[in-house]
């Protein structure tokens, strides 16, 4: 979709808005191709316009995209449109209409994941390769953009053996130098697609290895991880990655991306070159946070428990945790219990694999007592006898490998169902009639208050009239009279022989 021959006099936003919508808004039959070229090579330029003149927004090159998934134009022949975009992202080099084909294909394959399949068969991966290599001085968002795609399609369905040869150590130390140059800002907005993209480089890496030992037509030579050479090689040098997807574990709901993690520590823990590439305060904290998520996981998610136990084995047992002073003992110790059920009744019958990983995470030299492990709880506790085959752990990459949930899937917290539970309980009380008081309980009696002392001297001494208990009785005693109403005249002075009379006299 070369744009050479189209022309437009853009000179305001508006009239740029305007073309758009009228590009995408193309009324033609499902067969008139070329109808169809000559629109989309119109909404091409003009989205690339927008882009490079007008705004740097994404949420205005989204807005193009999403014009176009909504327009005429497309739902006359989705399968067509898509067919164009593809190929011309297997052809186009300039940073502008790349950006726009990109946003959409991102935007077109979230929405439907056929997209991203097909882009794979036509051989998008190593097109995708090549322009992160040669693309991130040029234009860092278009960059950005091109990992968020390239992690989306990748962890929709199997990367073909080809594809994966084309990854090479210099394209993996490269990712790796990146979050290293951005360790300074966690907020950059690189640091999280290239991570992802190596947590999914990681997981097709497995995903291959585990295929081709049930392939006979598989090559005799194994698939090297390149993700894990190069941290066995380099860890040191690479450790803001560690960090990062602890971090990343801690905070994240969504399953799939919390299953991208825990492979890649299954094969860091399992790896003798990478065993101490954590650092121990790092450890600490994924041992927090493994152990916060196996508790608020609910009994449905059987797989997620499994691999979050598959990867606590290897972390007590084989890194820097496993030397004193043990972190958390005695809180490991009750969650085994609490996972085998031998102490709390609401929990659902224990699976058997769950059975066998609690039983091997308690035989970890350092965590055992006495060897007690899950076996012996079980048949005590549940009546459930283990055979040894079942006692011991028969995990390989395989099982870890083969585990996979649909992304966007966010993992249920069992935190959040009972607060949930506990709010519906109330809503239905309230709906019902308002609240209901509780009638009260049936007490102790209460006992009479000691009696307060009359006088703190003894016997209180009581006036002549009030012997015969007039105090206490209902009798009332008379007010006093009012006096006399004040003269208006004056006192006459009288003669010192004539006597002053008293006040009762006077009355």
């Amino acid at each position: 979709m070369a744009d050479e021959d189209i022309s437009y006099s853009v000179e305001s936003e508006e009239q740029l808005w305007n073309e758009l919508n009228r590009a995408v808004a193309t009324q033609c039959p499902a067969e008139a191709h070329e109808t169809i070229d000559d629109a989309l090579r119109s909404w091409l330029y003009l989205a690339s316009r927008c882009r490079d003149d007008f705004s740097q927004s994404e949420d205005d090159v989204v807005s193009c995209s999403q014009s176009l998934l909504q327009g005429c134009l497309f739902h006359t022949n989705p399968e067509y449109v898509r067919t164009q975009i593809i190929y011309s992202l297997l052809q186009e080099d300039e940073a502008g209409p790349l950006y726009i084909i990109a946003s959409f294909l991102l935007l077109d394959g979230l929405a439907d994941e056929a997209t991203f399949k097909r882009m794979i068969q036509e051989g998008c991966f190593y097109r995708l390769l090549e322009l992160i290599n040669d693309r991130k001085e040029d234009d860092p968002g278009l960059h950005r953009l091109l990992l968020e795609l390239m992690y989306e399609m990748s962890r929709i369905e199997q990367l073909r053996l080809e594809d994966l040869l084309h990854v090479d150590d210099g394209l993996v130390t490269y990712l790796f130098q990146l979050i290293e140059g951005l360790s300074d800002d966690v907020h950059d907005p690189y640091h999280y697609p290239v991570i992802r993209v190596l947590l999914v480089l990681n997981e097709q890496y497995m995903v291959a290895s585990t295929t081709a030992m049930n392939d006979p037509t598989a090559p005799a030579a194994p698939l090297t991880n390149r993700v894990v050479k190069c941290l066995s090689l380099y860890g040191p040098h690479y450790r803001t990655f560690g960090e990062n997807i602890i971090l990343l574990l801690n905070r994240e709901t969504e399953t799939s991306l919390q299953l991208l993690i825990l492979k890649l520590l299954y094969l860091l823990f399992t790896t003798k070159a990478t065993y101490e590439y954590f650092y121990t305060n790092d450890l600490r904290v994924l041992l927090d946070v493994i152990i916060r998520n196996l508790l608020d996981l609910p009994n449905e998610l059987m797989a997620l428990r499994h691999t979050y136990l598959r990867v606590l084995y290897p972390l007590l047992a084989h890194t820097q945790l496993n030397q004193p002073p043990h972190y958390k003992k005695d809180e490991i110790q009750k969650l085994l219990k609490l996972l085998v059920g031998s102490s709390n009744v609401h929990f659902a019958p224990v699976d058997e694999t769950t059975l066998r990983l609690v039983d091997r995470v308690s035989k970890v030299k350092w965590l055992s007592d006495e060897g007690a492990g899950a076996s012996e709880v079980a048949r005590k506790f549940l009546g459930i006898s283990l055979s040894q085959t079942d006692v011991a752990s028969n995990v390989s990459v395989v099982d870890v490998a083969a585990v996979t949930e649909k992304p966007g899937v966010q993992t249920p917290s069992r935190k959040a169902e009972v607060e949930a539970a506990e709010v519906k309980n109330d809503l239905t009380d309230l709906s019902s009639g308002g609240e209901t008081k509780e009638a009260p309980k049936p007490g102790r009696p209460k006992k009479p208050l000691p009696e307060v002392p009359k006088h703190r001297h003894g016997i209180p001494y009581v006036p002549p009239g009030l012997e015969n208990g007039t105090r206490g009785s209902s009798v009332k005693k008379a007010p006093p009279k009012a006096p006399p109403p004040r003269r208006k005249g004056r006192i006459k002075h009288t003669t010192t022989s004539e006597t002053v009379k008293s006040i009762s006299e006077l009355v």
